[in-house]
């Protein structure tokens, strides 16, 4: 899925005892009500927040995930999360491309060469 808006907010990175880090970015929605979307980035994806800044129109891939949750006194319940995976800058090149550089495009194509024209015991009815 895909939400686009202008960046509202980004929160600080939060580095937990086990290593695992987060970060959240809010996003304002364009639309007729806006909305303030919590997005989380996760792990390596923090790093994808750097080149960001509060008031860039963004689009973000997100996945939205759900847990169920018993509490000691044997309550379920369930809780959502929207996770962000891509975020592309609007009318820009994508944040998340490659700093390496790109292959060489003045290699020859590979030859498209059909495997199959040279077999004439075809038994196949059509």
């Amino acid at each position: 899925m895909e939400l686009s808006g202008t960046i509202k907010k980004i929160s600080d990175l939060q580095t937990f005892a086990s290593g695992f880090q987060k970060k959240e970015l809010v996003l304002l929605t364009e639309e007729q009500y806006p909305q303030p979307i919590n997005i989380e980035f996760l792990s390596e994806k923090v790093d994808l927040l750097n080149a960001c800044k509060v008031g860039d129109k963004v689009k973000v891939h997100i996945n939205i995930r759900g847990r169920e949750w018993t509490s000691p006194q044997g309550e379920v319940k369930y809780f959502n999360s929207i996770t962000g995976w891509r975020i592309e800058k609007e009318g820009s090149a994508d944040f998340n491309e490659p700093t390496e550089a790109k292959p060489n495009q003045e290699k020859p194509a590979a030859e498209n060469k059909n495997v199959f024209a040279e077999d004439e015991d075809d038994d196949l009815p059509f």
